[in-house]
Protein backbone atom coordinates (compact mmCIF):
# COMPACT_ATOMS: atom_id res chain seq x y z
CA UNK A 1 0.00 0.00 0.00
CA UNK A 2 2.68 2.39 1.15
CA UNK A 3 4.59 1.77 -2.88
CA UNK A 4 1.07 2.29 -4.33
CA UNK A 5 0.77 5.87 -2.48
CA UNK A 6 4.20 6.71 -2.97
CA UNK A 7 3.60 6.42 -7.04
CA UNK A 8 0.46 8.25 -7.13
CA UNK A 9 1.79 10.90 -5.22
CA UNK A 10 4.90 10.56 -7.71
CA UNK A 11 2.73 10.53 -11.25
CA UNK A 12 0.56 13.74 -8.80
CA UNK A 13 3.97 15.81 -8.59
CA UNK A 14 4.92 15.33 -12.34
CA UNK A 15 1.58 16.75 -13.18
CA UNK A 16 1.79 19.75 -11.07
CA UNK A 17 4.99 20.26 -12.69
CA UNK A 18 3.90 19.26 -16.33
CA UNK A 19 0.83 21.74 -15.83
CA UNK A 20 3.11 24.35 -14.37
CA UNK A 21 5.48 24.16 -17.44
CA UNK A 22 2.43 24.36 -19.84
CA UNK A 23 1.44 27.64 -17.97
CA UNK A 24 4.94 29.25 -18.09
CA UNK A 25 4.94 28.38 -21.77
CA UNK A 26 1.44 30.11 -22.22
CA UNK A 27 2.15 33.21 -20.37
CA UNK A 28 5.98 33.44 -22.15
CA UNK A 29 4.13 32.77 -25.56
CA UNK A 30 1.69 35.45 -24.60
CA UNK A 31 4.37 38.28 -23.15
CA UNK A 32 5.94 37.60 -26.46
CA UNK A 33 3.23 38.92 -28.53
CA UNK A 34 1.41 41.80 -26.09
CA UNK A 35 5.25 43.15 -26.04
CA UNK A 36 4.84 42.72 -30.03
CA UNK A 37 2.12 45.72 -29.54
CA UNK A 38 4.48 47.80 -27.84
CA UNK A 39 7.08 47.31 -30.63
CA UNK A 40 4.96 47.98 -33.58
CA UNK A 41 2.75 51.14 -32.09
CA UNK A 42 5.75 53.05 -30.63
CA UNK A 43 7.33 56.28 -32.50
CA UNK A 44 10.81 54.78 -33.11
CA UNK A 45 12.43 58.17 -33.02
CA UNK A 46 11.02 59.93 -29.50
CA UNK A 47 9.87 56.23 -27.86
CA UNK A 48 6.38 57.29 -27.15
CA UNK A 49 3.84 54.76 -27.35
CA UNK A 50 -0.12 55.46 -28.64
CA UNK A 51 -2.72 55.18 -26.85
CA UNK A 52 -4.74 52.34 -28.52
CA UNK A 53 -4.80 50.84 -31.48
CA UNK A 54 -8.27 49.27 -32.96
CA UNK A 55 -7.58 46.71 -35.53
CA UNK A 56 -11.52 45.38 -35.99
CA UNK A 57 -11.60 46.84 -40.31
CA UNK A 58 -8.02 48.16 -40.71
CA UNK A 59 -5.40 49.24 -38.11
CA UNK A 60 -6.27 52.72 -36.51
CA UNK A 61 -3.81 54.11 -34.49
CA UNK A 62 -4.04 56.39 -32.10
CA UNK A 63 -1.45 59.48 -32.34
CA UNK A 64 -1.27 60.61 -28.89
CA UNK A 65 0.16 58.92 -25.21
CA UNK A 66 -0.23 60.38 -21.79
CA UNK A 67 1.93 59.76 -18.93
CA UNK A 68 0.71 56.38 -18.25
CA UNK A 69 0.81 54.81 -21.60
CA UNK A 70 4.83 55.90 -21.29
CA UNK A 71 5.13 53.95 -18.31
CA UNK A 72 3.59 51.18 -19.70
CA UNK A 73 6.17 51.34 -22.44
CA UNK A 74 8.95 51.48 -19.68
CA UNK A 75 7.84 48.75 -17.54
CA UNK A 76 6.72 46.19 -20.40
CA UNK A 77 10.47 46.93 -22.37
CA UNK A 78 11.88 46.10 -18.66
CA UNK A 79 9.49 42.97 -18.10
CA UNK A 80 10.29 41.81 -21.88
CA UNK A 81 14.15 41.95 -20.76
CA UNK A 82 13.49 39.99 -18.11
CA UNK A 83 11.38 37.57 -19.47
CA UNK A 84 14.43 37.63 -23.03
CA UNK A 85 11.55 38.45 -25.06
CA UNK A 86 14.27 41.39 -26.06
CA UNK A 87 17.93 41.88 -25.06
CA UNK A 88 19.49 43.49 -22.30
CA UNK A 89 21.10 45.97 -24.47
CA UNK A 90 17.96 46.52 -26.82
CA UNK A 91 15.71 47.10 -23.82
CA UNK A 92 18.35 49.65 -22.64
CA UNK A 93 18.50 51.49 -26.05
CA UNK A 94 15.14 51.95 -26.04
CA UNK A 95 13.96 53.13 -22.71
CA UNK A 96 17.26 55.89 -23.14
CA UNK A 97 15.31 56.60 -26.11
CA UNK A 98 12.30 57.82 -24.18
CA UNK A 99 13.90 59.29 -21.60
CA UNK A 100 15.75 61.65 -23.74
CA UNK A 101 12.53 62.77 -25.14
CA UNK A 102 11.12 62.67 -21.52
CA UNK A 103 13.68 65.37 -21.03
CA UNK A 104 13.00 67.84 -24.01
CA UNK A 105 8.66 67.53 -22.98
CA UNK A 106 6.75 70.33 -21.14
CA UNK A 107 5.81 69.82 -18.28
CA UNK A 108 4.59 71.58 -14.94
CA UNK A 109 6.47 71.73 -11.66
CA UNK A 110 8.17 68.62 -13.35
CA UNK A 111 4.89 67.24 -13.70
CA UNK A 112 3.70 65.82 -16.82
CA UNK A 113 0.45 66.52 -19.03
CA UNK A 114 -1.99 64.31 -20.11
CA UNK A 115 -1.35 63.98 -23.68
CA UNK A 116 1.19 64.46 -26.15
CA UNK A 117 1.96 64.02 -29.87
CA UNK A 118 3.73 60.59 -29.98
CA UNK A 119 5.52 62.24 -33.35
CA UNK A 120 6.90 64.94 -31.48
CA UNK A 121 6.59 64.99 -27.98
CA UNK A 122 4.50 68.28 -28.17
CA UNK A 123 1.62 68.78 -26.02
CA UNK A 124 -2.05 68.45 -27.76
CA UNK A 125 -3.03 71.81 -26.91
CA UNK A 126 -6.59 71.00 -27.38
CA UNK A 127 -6.91 67.90 -25.03
CA UNK A 128 -3.21 68.38 -23.13
CA UNK A 129 -3.99 71.34 -20.63
CA UNK A 130 -4.02 69.10 -17.47
CA UNK A 131 -1.66 67.75 -15.00
CA UNK A 132 -3.15 64.35 -13.32
CA UNK A 133 -1.86 63.20 -10.00
CA UNK A 134 -2.29 59.13 -10.69
CA UNK A 135 -1.08 59.64 -14.31
CA UNK A 136 2.10 60.79 -13.48
CA UNK A 137 2.63 58.52 -10.57
CA UNK A 138 3.22 55.72 -13.33
CA UNK A 139 5.41 57.70 -14.77
CA UNK A 140 7.28 58.40 -11.76
CA UNK A 141 7.10 54.34 -10.53
CA UNK A 142 8.41 53.66 -14.34
CA UNK A 143 11.01 55.89 -14.02
CA UNK A 144 12.15 54.49 -10.61
CA UNK A 145 12.47 51.05 -11.60
CA UNK A 146 13.90 51.47 -14.77
CA UNK A 147 16.63 53.38 -13.18
CA UNK A 148 17.03 50.51 -10.78
CA UNK A 149 16.86 47.59 -13.61
CA UNK A 150 19.15 49.41 -15.42
CA UNK A 151 22.28 51.05 -14.28
CA UNK A 152 23.21 52.81 -17.20
CA UNK A 153 19.63 55.05 -16.92
CA UNK A 154 19.93 55.71 -13.30
CA UNK A 155 21.62 58.98 -13.47
CA UNK A 156 19.10 60.39 -16.02
CA UNK A 157 15.42 58.70 -15.12
CA UNK A 158 16.51 59.34 -11.10
CA UNK A 159 17.20 63.33 -12.17
CA UNK A 160 13.51 63.39 -14.11
CA UNK A 161 12.28 61.81 -11.01
CA UNK A 162 13.88 64.48 -8.52
CA UNK A 163 11.89 67.51 -10.61
CA UNK A 164 9.09 65.75 -10.29
CA UNK A 165 7.31 67.60 -7.88
CA UNK A 166 4.30 65.69 -6.19
CA UNK A 167 3.58 69.07 -3.36
CA UNK A 168 2.39 70.96 -5.91
CA UNK A 169 -0.89 68.90 -6.24
CA UNK A 170 -1.46 68.36 -2.60
CA UNK A 171 -3.92 69.79 -0.31
CA UNK A 172 -2.45 70.27 3.51
CA UNK A 173 -6.05 71.32 4.61
CA UNK A 174 -7.46 67.49 3.95
CA UNK A 175 -4.06 65.81 3.90
CA UNK A 176 -5.02 64.59 0.65
CA UNK A 177 -4.24 65.00 -3.49
CA UNK A 178 -5.83 66.71 -5.60
CA UNK A 179 -7.44 64.82 -8.77
CA UNK A 180 -4.73 66.94 -10.93
CA UNK A 181 -4.37 71.07 -12.04
CA UNK A 182 -6.23 72.30 -14.95
CA UNK A 183 -3.29 75.01 -16.95
CA UNK A 184 -5.48 76.47 -18.93
CA UNK A 185 -7.63 77.22 -16.18
CA UNK A 186 -4.94 78.01 -13.84
CA UNK A 187 -6.94 76.12 -10.96
CA UNK A 188 -6.83 72.28 -9.00
CA UNK A 189 -9.83 70.07 -9.39
CA UNK A 190 -12.43 70.75 -7.09
CA UNK A 191 -12.49 66.98 -5.64
CA UNK A 192 -9.98 65.17 -4.21
CA UNK A 193 -8.21 61.55 -3.95
CA UNK A 194 -9.81 60.47 -0.64
CA UNK A 195 -10.54 56.87 -1.31
CA UNK A 196 -7.45 54.76 -0.18
CA UNK A 197 -8.08 51.16 -2.13
CA UNK A 198 -7.79 52.67 -5.94
CA UNK A 199 -5.24 52.90 -8.11
CA UNK A 200 -4.32 56.47 -6.42
CA UNK A 201 -2.43 54.88 -3.73
CA UNK A 202 0.81 54.07 -5.76
CA UNK A 203 1.34 57.48 -6.41
CA UNK A 204 0.37 58.42 -2.55
CA UNK A 205 3.27 55.99 -1.43
CA UNK A 206 5.86 56.99 -3.87
CA UNK A 207 5.19 60.75 -3.17
CA UNK A 208 5.65 60.03 0.33
CA UNK A 209 8.63 57.68 -0.27
CA UNK A 210 10.40 60.77 -2.56
CA UNK A 211 9.52 63.34 0.63
CA UNK A 212 7.15 65.30 -1.27
CA UNK A 213 4.45 64.86 1.43
CA UNK A 214 4.01 63.90 4.59
CA UNK A 215 3.05 59.57 5.77
CA UNK A 216 -0.04 61.49 8.15
CA UNK A 217 -1.52 61.73 3.91
CA UNK A 218 -1.33 57.85 4.43
CA UNK A 219 -4.20 57.29 7.07
CA UNK A 220 -6.06 60.39 5.79
CA UNK A 221 -7.79 58.69 3.15
CA UNK A 222 -11.26 56.81 3.44
CA UNK A 223 -11.23 52.96 3.61
CA UNK A 224 -14.60 53.03 3.69
CA UNK A 225 -17.31 56.16 4.23
CA UNK A 226 -18.53 56.71 7.84
CA UNK A 227 -21.43 54.11 8.43
CA UNK A 228 -23.61 57.42 8.82
CA UNK A 229 -22.65 58.04 5.03
CA UNK A 230 -25.60 56.25 3.50
CA UNK A 231 -25.76 56.95 0.08
CA UNK A 232 -22.61 54.58 -0.34
CA UNK A 233 -23.69 50.88 -1.90
CA UNK A 234 -23.76 49.09 1.49
CA UNK A 235 -23.38 50.39 5.12
CA UNK A 236 -19.97 48.88 6.30
CA UNK A 237 -18.88 47.46 9.62
CA UNK A 238 -15.62 48.40 11.29
CA UNK A 239 -14.20 50.62 14.21
CA UNK A 240 -12.14 53.35 14.80
CA UNK A 241 -8.36 53.00 14.79
CA UNK A 242 -5.42 54.83 15.52
CA UNK A 243 -2.16 54.66 13.35
CA UNK A 244 0.65 57.24 13.97
CA UNK A 245 -1.71 59.37 15.84
CA UNK A 246 -3.89 59.46 13.28
CA UNK A 247 -7.44 58.17 13.80
CA UNK A 248 -9.40 56.65 10.75
CA UNK A 249 -12.59 54.47 10.47
CA UNK A 250 -11.16 50.85 9.62
CA UNK A 251 -14.58 49.84 8.01
CA UNK A 252 -15.25 47.00 5.70
CA UNK A 253 -18.15 45.60 3.46
CA UNK A 254 -19.12 42.10 2.82
CA UNK A 255 -20.41 40.30 -0.24
CA UNK A 256 -21.28 36.44 -0.44
CA UNK A 257 -19.12 36.05 3.41
CA UNK A 258 -16.39 37.87 1.64
CA UNK A 259 -15.37 40.76 3.35
CA UNK A 260 -13.33 43.20 2.22
CA UNK A 261 -12.58 47.03 1.78
CA UNK A 262 -13.98 48.60 -1.09
CA UNK A 263 -12.48 50.57 -4.15
CA UNK A 264 -14.65 53.23 -5.77
CA UNK A 265 -16.43 50.96 -8.74
CA UNK A 266 -15.18 47.50 -7.57
CA UNK A 267 -13.27 46.79 -10.78
CA UNK A 268 -9.72 44.81 -10.57
CA UNK A 269 -7.38 47.55 -11.93
CA UNK A 270 -8.25 49.94 -9.28
CA UNK A 271 -7.80 47.03 -6.59
CA UNK A 272 -5.05 45.27 -7.84
CA UNK A 273 -2.80 47.49 -10.54
CA UNK A 274 -0.93 48.95 -7.94
CA UNK A 275 0.28 45.39 -6.51
CA UNK A 276 2.29 45.08 -9.76
CA UNK A 277 4.92 47.95 -8.63
CA UNK A 278 4.37 47.16 -4.40
CA UNK A 279 4.93 44.41 -2.89
CA UNK A 280 1.26 44.14 -0.90
CA UNK A 281 2.14 40.58 -0.95
CA UNK A 282 4.50 40.08 1.33
CA UNK A 283 4.68 43.12 3.20
CA UNK A 284 0.60 43.95 4.02
CA UNK A 285 -0.19 40.03 4.70
CA UNK A 286 -3.51 41.93 7.08
CA UNK A 287 -4.07 44.97 4.75
CA UNK A 288 -3.84 45.77 1.08
CA UNK A 289 -2.34 42.24 0.32
CA UNK A 290 -5.19 40.12 1.91
CA UNK A 291 -7.72 42.07 0.24
CA UNK A 292 -5.97 41.92 -3.24
CA UNK A 293 -7.35 38.10 -2.70
CA UNK A 294 -10.79 38.65 -1.52
CA UNK A 295 -11.20 41.32 -4.67
CA UNK A 296 -10.01 38.27 -6.86
CA UNK A 297 -12.00 35.70 -5.12
CA UNK A 298 -15.21 38.04 -5.19
CA UNK A 299 -14.95 38.90 -9.03
CA UNK A 300 -14.83 35.17 -9.28
CA UNK A 301 -17.84 34.30 -7.02
CA UNK A 302 -20.16 37.67 -8.49
CA UNK A 303 -19.28 35.43 -12.43
CA UNK A 304 -21.03 32.06 -10.77
CA UNK A 305 -23.22 33.67 -9.45
CA UNK A 306 -24.67 35.67 -12.39
CA UNK A 307 -23.86 32.71 -14.46
CA UNK A 308 -21.51 34.52 -16.66
CA UNK A 309 -18.84 32.05 -17.98
CA UNK A 310 -15.91 34.01 -17.79
CA UNK A 311 -15.07 36.40 -14.87
CA UNK A 312 -12.34 40.07 -14.40
CA UNK A 313 -14.64 43.16 -14.71
CA UNK A 314 -12.32 46.09 -15.15
CA UNK A 315 -12.62 49.65 -17.09
CA UNK A 316 -11.76 47.87 -21.16
CA UNK A 317 -12.06 49.14 -24.61
CA UNK A 318 -15.77 48.73 -26.33
CA UNK A 319 -16.84 49.03 -29.81
CA UNK A 320 -17.49 52.90 -28.56
CA UNK A 321 -14.99 54.09 -27.42
CA UNK A 322 -13.87 52.84 -23.33
CA UNK A 323 -16.08 52.33 -20.46
CA UNK A 324 -15.89 51.48 -16.83
CA UNK A 325 -17.13 48.39 -15.43
CA UNK A 326 -16.98 46.85 -11.69
CA UNK A 327 -18.62 44.40 -9.61
CA UNK A 328 -21.15 46.45 -7.92
CA UNK A 329 -20.97 45.20 -4.58
CA UNK A 330 -17.82 45.56 -4.42
CA UNK A 331 -17.50 49.48 -4.92
CA UNK A 332 -18.31 52.54 -2.95
CA UNK A 333 -19.86 53.75 -5.99
CA UNK A 334 -20.21 50.28 -8.10
CA UNK A 335 -19.66 50.41 -12.08
CA UNK A 336 -22.08 47.92 -13.83
CA UNK A 337 -21.02 45.30 -14.76
CA UNK A 338 -22.67 45.17 -18.25
CA UNK A 339 -20.99 41.44 -18.49
CA UNK A 340 -18.12 42.76 -20.20
CA UNK A 341 -15.14 41.43 -19.14
CA UNK A 342 -11.61 42.04 -20.15
CA UNK A 343 -8.48 39.97 -20.02
CA UNK A 344 -5.97 42.00 -18.20
CA UNK A 345 -8.04 41.77 -15.37
CA UNK A 346 -7.23 38.22 -15.07
CA UNK A 347 -3.23 38.78 -15.30
CA UNK A 348 -3.99 41.06 -12.45
CA UNK A 349 -4.78 38.25 -10.57
CA UNK A 350 -1.97 35.50 -11.26
CA UNK A 351 -0.34 36.01 -8.03
CA UNK A 352 -3.51 35.28 -6.13
CA UNK A 353 -5.30 32.57 -7.73
CA UNK A 354 -2.70 31.01 -11.14
CA UNK A 355 -5.42 28.21 -11.13
CA UNK A 356 -8.58 29.70 -11.90
CA UNK A 357 -6.26 32.04 -13.66
CA UNK A 358 -5.32 30.06 -16.81
CA UNK A 359 -8.87 28.08 -16.67
CA UNK A 360 -10.55 31.69 -17.20
CA UNK A 361 -7.83 32.64 -20.24
CA UNK A 362 -8.81 29.21 -21.33
CA UNK A 363 -12.85 30.43 -21.52
CA UNK A 364 -11.83 33.78 -22.44
CA UNK A 365 -10.25 31.96 -25.87
CA UNK A 366 -13.54 30.67 -26.63
CA UNK A 367 -14.62 34.04 -28.03
CA UNK A 368 -12.02 34.55 -30.75
CA UNK A 369 -10.58 37.23 -28.56
CA UNK A 370 -6.70 36.60 -29.37
CA UNK A 371 -5.38 38.44 -32.02
CA UNK A 372 -1.18 39.08 -33.48
CA UNK A 373 -0.56 41.42 -30.56
CA UNK A 374 -2.48 39.32 -27.71
CA UNK A 375 -5.13 39.66 -25.91
CA UNK A 376 -8.00 42.33 -27.66
CA UNK A 377 -9.46 44.54 -25.20
CA UNK A 378 -13.03 43.13 -23.32
CA UNK A 379 -15.65 40.47 -24.66
CA UNK A 380 -19.22 41.10 -23.79
CA UNK A 381 -20.41 37.73 -22.68
CA UNK A 382 -24.12 37.97 -23.61
CA UNK A 383 -23.35 39.07 -27.22
CA UNK A 384 -20.08 37.24 -27.41
CA UNK A 385 -18.83 40.59 -28.91
CA UNK A 386 -15.17 41.20 -29.21
CA UNK A 387 -13.92 44.67 -28.91
CA UNK A 388 -10.82 44.34 -31.51
CA UNK A 389 -8.69 46.76 -29.80
CA UNK A 390 -5.47 47.44 -28.07
CA UNK A 391 -4.68 50.13 -25.18
CA UNK A 392 -1.67 50.67 -23.88
CA UNK A 393 -2.23 50.54 -19.99
CA UNK A 394 -4.25 47.51 -20.28
CA UNK A 395 -0.91 45.61 -22.61
CA UNK A 396 1.31 47.26 -19.58
CA UNK A 397 -0.82 44.96 -17.38
CA UNK A 398 -0.70 41.82 -18.81
CA UNK A 399 3.03 42.16 -19.22
CA UNK A 400 3.85 43.32 -15.77
CA UNK A 401 1.47 40.81 -14.24
CA UNK A 402 3.50 37.96 -16.15
CA UNK A 403 6.95 39.11 -15.89
CA UNK A 404 6.36 39.37 -11.65
CA UNK A 405 4.55 36.34 -11.83
CA UNK A 406 7.41 34.09 -13.83
CA UNK A 407 10.35 36.04 -12.35
CA UNK A 408 9.33 36.51 -8.38
CA UNK A 409 8.14 39.79 -8.74
CA UNK A 410 11.12 41.22 -10.57
CA UNK A 411 9.49 44.41 -11.13
CA UNK A 412 8.18 44.77 -7.37
CA UNK A 413 11.57 44.32 -6.38
CA UNK A 414 13.42 46.60 -8.85
CA UNK A 415 10.85 49.36 -7.03
CA UNK A 416 11.53 48.23 -3.60
CA UNK A 417 15.21 48.31 -3.86
CA UNK A 418 15.21 51.92 -3.87
CA UNK A 419 15.33 54.55 -1.15
CA UNK A 420 11.77 55.66 -2.60
CA UNK A 421 10.03 52.30 -2.56
CA UNK A 422 11.72 51.17 0.88
CA UNK A 423 10.95 54.28 2.94
CA UNK A 424 7.42 53.83 3.52
CA UNK A 425 7.51 50.35 3.81
CA UNK A 426 6.36 50.04 7.19
CA UNK A 427 3.07 52.12 5.98
CA UNK A 428 1.64 48.52 4.53
CA UNK A 429 3.01 46.52 7.14
CA UNK A 430 1.54 48.01 10.62
CA UNK A 431 -2.33 48.27 9.07
CA UNK A 432 -4.89 45.83 9.86
CA UNK A 433 -7.68 46.05 7.91
CA UNK A 434 -9.57 43.50 10.14
CA UNK A 435 -11.08 41.16 7.72
CA UNK A 436 -9.71 37.88 8.60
Amino acid sequence: MKKVFILFFAVFLIGCESSEKKHEEELNTVAKDTYAFFEEFTDQKTGLTSDRADVRDHIDKAGHTSPTNIAMYILSTVSAVDLDVISREEGQEKIAATLDTLQEMDTWNGLYYNWYYINSGEIMSDWGQFISMVDNGWLTASLIIAGEYFDGLNAQSSDLVDKMNYRSLYDEDHDLFRGGYDVAEQKMTDHHYGTFYSETRMTSYLAIGKGDVPEKHWWAMNRTQLPSDTWQSQIPEGEKVTYDGTELYQGHYEYEDITFVPSWGGSMFEGLMPALILDEIQLAEKGLGLNNARHVEAQIKYAEINDLNAWGLSPAATLNGYSEFGVPEMGISGYESQSTVTPHASFLALDYDSDAVMSNLKKLREYDIYGEYGYYDSVNLKTETVAQSYLALDQGMIMLAIANYLNDGVIRESFHNTEIGSNPEHLLKKEDFLIN
